[in-house]
């Protein structure tokens, strides 16, 4: 007898069978840009080269969407030694005030006058002097990028004239642009990936206050620890001034999701492929993005803490819906790591259209399975109105935002779609 395959596991199937060709595409562009930044720290050994990656291809790997892509380029500094102080940033302010944008902490690195290590960044090129009592001056951003602009220019050249990447392997027309990150398209061998090239003052350990004092108990113990020992990253945020990246920490937090048993990456892995074909028409329309879906999946392993909540796919996926839904219909999806900083402000996005698609896959996921229309049956809508107001709870309560508000949620949600699952729903064999 044919063994049936449950759409969701069929789904599944379709995504992990592109894992092993994706991570060799991520992996022959990133070594092109890799050779180039290798002729970049020749050139100048300040901009060093970053080759531990692999949490970077992991990440690629469950991604259906094609969203830009980060590579950092570490300053050869020791980030402790910098004065680091926190200001505000007239530049971020005005767009705080103009896009409702909340109002990051923003820094300035100085260089201290009792410290004679840092000659190197003490040069005109990166470096504006100051007439202060605790500094010698500034680490500019904007000398930082523009120097690091015309060091990849010149690699570009230089490689290209050696051979050392291959003709049509590399878009640099996006160089061109001022910005806080230089821009490349760089050939995978079948297609263009862009990736956004960033400088990085790497690890400092005294500017990093999470907000979070601890993880409840869906997080292995310490896991809280290992990524404040990571320290603090601060990438360009205007011309003058530093902010704190988190993609380094978040990262690291969904690697440890990745070590725990059940499918808890593969229901992210869906619901990306989802928001990309559908909620996104291909990539085509703004919408969320993975690093959105990403932090749903850190507040679903919080706060659904039980390995059984993991041990159905399915039952996996509707944990992070719930979540999903309950930030749109609320208009706030808290950071993780600094839950005041809501990651569905200053982006422009229409939260009513993208709560109507979510609720729609969520009401029949069939529809969204990219199954053929012979393998479709009927499903019944699975959120009703009494559901929607439930929704909203936590905007006027923050202590709903707990595991019990979000069982009982899941409940009313799932109660139906577990009722239906073995009457009428289409499977592949």
């Amino acid at each position: 007898m044919a063994v049936k395959i449950s759409l969701w596991h069929h789904c599944l199937q379709a995504i992990q069978s592109r894992e092993i060709p994706k991570i060799q595409d991520y992996q022959r562009a990133e070594n092109v840009l890799l050779t180039i930044l290798d002729r970049v720290q020749e050139l100048d050994s300040r901009f060093r080269v970053d080759y531990s990656r692999d949490l970077e291809a992991f990440q690629f790997a469950l991604r259906t969407s094609e969203d830009d892509l980060t590579m950092e380029v570490p300053l050869w500094v020791d980030s402790d030694t910098l004065l680091a102080q926190e200001t505000i940033d007239g530049q971020l302010e005005g767009r705080r005030i103009q896009e409702n944008l909340p109002s990051p902490a923003s820094y300035t690195l100085g260089v201290p006058r009792d410290t004679a290590s840092l000659e190197r960044w003490m040069t005109e090129d990166v470096f504006s002097p100051s007439e202060s009592t605790e500094c010698q001056g500034y680490i500019l951003p904007s000398k930082v990028l523009r120097r690091l602009k015309d060091l990849l220019v010149a690699a570009i050249v230089y490689c290209k004239h050696h051979c050392l990447i291959m003709p049509g392997s590399l878009n640099a027309d996006n160089l061109k642009e001022e910005d806080l990150h230089m821009s490349l398209l760089v050939s995978s061998g079948w297609r263009m990936i862009r990736f956004n090239i960033i400088p990085v003052v790497k690890k400092n350990h005294k500017i990093l206050h999470l907000q979070r004092k601890r993880l409840a108990r869906g997080f292995p113990d310490g896991s809280l620890e290992k990524v404040q020992c990571q320290g603090a990253d601060l990438i360009p945020s205007s011309s003058h001034h530093w902010r704190i990246s988190t993609d380094n920490l978040v990262t690291k937090l969904l690697s440890i999701v990745g070590s725990l048993q059940g499918y808890r990456l593969d229901s992210l892995s869906i619901l990306d492929r989802v928001n990309n074909e559908s909620w996104r028409e291909g990539g085509k329309k703004a919408g969320l993005t993975f690093d959105h879906l990403k932090m749903v999946l850190l507040w679903a392993t919080e706060l659904f803490p039980s390995p059984e909540d993991w041990s159905d796919l399915e039952g996996s996926v509707y944990r992070l819906l719930v979540i999903l839904l309950c930030c749109l219909a609320t208009k706030n999806l808290p950071h993780f790591l600094f839950p005041q900083h809501n990651l569905l402000q200053g982006h422009g996005l229409d939260l009513n259209a993208l709560y109507q698609q979510v609720e729609k896959f969520a009401s029949q996921p069939e529809q969204f399975l990219k199954i053929h229309v012979t393998h479709l049956f009927p499903s019944p809508p699975r959120i009703d109105n009494g559901i929607k107001a439930f929704l909203q709870l936590p905007a006027n309560n923050q202590t709903y935002w707990d595991t019990a508000y979000f069982d009982v949620l899941l409940d009313k949600v799932g109660t139906l779609h577990r009722a239906h699952q073995h009457r009428g729903q289409g499977h592949w064999p």
